[in-house]
């Protein structure tokens, strides 16, 4: 294994937990004065030999396990590991993945695909420092700095993740919604064993078009063998609800009319127009996706609590809509929109401001 350091300021346990994310966080775990975060995550990598049997192993994505640890006082850096599969499905992997069967070269291209995507899933390259200076000079903002010092967006490993996750959020607590999503890997994902334990990743667009919906739906395919109780490999026991069909509608017209990474190099209005026309997904949720899982800084994802924040605290409490709301965000904050909203959130709720706004 081996270990890095970034010098860039984050607060890893207070970006997976901000409460605005489109992804599960990382299994979490507190030894000391640190913070230790673990998850599986897919590399895109060359093709790998094994110098013992000279057998080349074509691998599409890499499946680690990344370790990451931040000391709970410093904040201006954190250091991880990663660790290779045993087994990945039914294949074997352990003696392929032994270092001393992979070429400096390997290991040096598996490393920096890892720094790559740690860049891009904790947003280290965005400036914090100039965004602390925007929000110092705008009053309402100001004082958010304090509470959210670190927080970063928390971009989805995934974006087909994060669009099924942002459709399963809508109207759904964040304790449920990240439920619903662990039952969805554990019934359909990719099962990858590690050393540390086992992980699974998430189902692809294809997968869910076989999925069944309704329990009576799955035991009628098998026939009623048994009470409908005992059918749990469904959408709706991972317990999403009317949301299930909207999942697999998504998934048909991702697959049959786009192309996901098309939309990385779209604009804004292209990409939110585009979205929006996926089953189950308004404004808000669209927002949640192009923030979260794609990147677009400017979109401003604007739900009832978001509403009531920027009516206190630049509408003198007037009575405003999502969509003016969503419109002054943008508007307002620019560039910066996505990361406003995100500490608008969090300071709100740290700050005591949430509950000044319900009474």
């Amino acid at each position: 294994m081996s270990s890095f350091q970034f010098n860039s300021l984050i607060n890893i346990k207070l970006t997976q937990e901000s409460g605005q994310t489109s992804q599960s966080p990382w299994k979490h775990n507190s030894v000391g004065d640190t913070d230790e975060f673990n998850e599986l995550i897919y590399l895109k990598v060359p093709l790998i030999i094994n110098e013992l049997t000279d057998e080349t192993i074509n691998l599409n994505n890499l499946p680690i396990i990344l370790k990451l640890s931040q000391d709970r006082c410093d904040f201006n850096e954190f250091s991880y590991l990663y660790e290779f599969p045993k087994k990945v499905g039914n294949r074997q992997f352990s003696n392929i993945f032994d270092k001393n069967n992979l070429s400096n070269n390997e290991i040096k291209t598996i490393e920096n695909e890892i720094k790559k995507e740690l860049t891009k899933i904790y947003d280290l390259d965005f400036d914090l420092e100039k965004f602390y200076e925007f929000l110092l000079d705008d009053e309402k903002l100001a004082p958010s700095v304090d509470f959210c010092n670190g927080l970063r967006l928390f971009i989805a490993k995934d974006p087909f993740e994060c669009i099924i996750s942002s459709i399963c959020s809508a109207n759904n607590s964040i304790a449920r919604w990240t439920k619903s999503i662990d039952k969805i890997k554990r019934n359909w994902g990719e099962k990858v064993e590690f050393d540390s334990g086992i992980f699974y990743g998430f189902p692809n667009p294809n997968q869910f078009l076989d999925f069944y919906e309704t329990p009576i739906e799955e035991a009628d395919a098998d026939g009623h063998s048994y009470e409908i109780d005992c059918y749990t490999h469904n959408l709706k026991a991972c317990g999403v609800g009317y949301r299930a069909p909207y999942m697999k509608k998504t998934s048909q017209m991702i697959l049959d009319e786009m192309d996901l990474n098309d939309i990385f190099n779209m604009n804004y209005d292209e990409a939110f127009d585009l979205i929006l026309k996926m089953p189950g997904v308004g404004p808000k949720v669209a927002d949640c996706i192009l923030l979260y899982g794609f990147g677009f800084k400017e979109a401003f994802p604007s739900d009832v609590w978001i509403k009531r924040i920027v009516s206190h605290l630049y509408f003198d409490g007037e009575e405003i809509s999502a969509d003016k709301t969503r419109d002054f965000g943008i508007e307002h904050f620019g560039d910066y929109a996505g990361y406003a909203q995100l500490y608008l959130f969090h300071y709100a709720r740290k700050s005591g401001l949430m509950e000044k706004i319900k009474k």
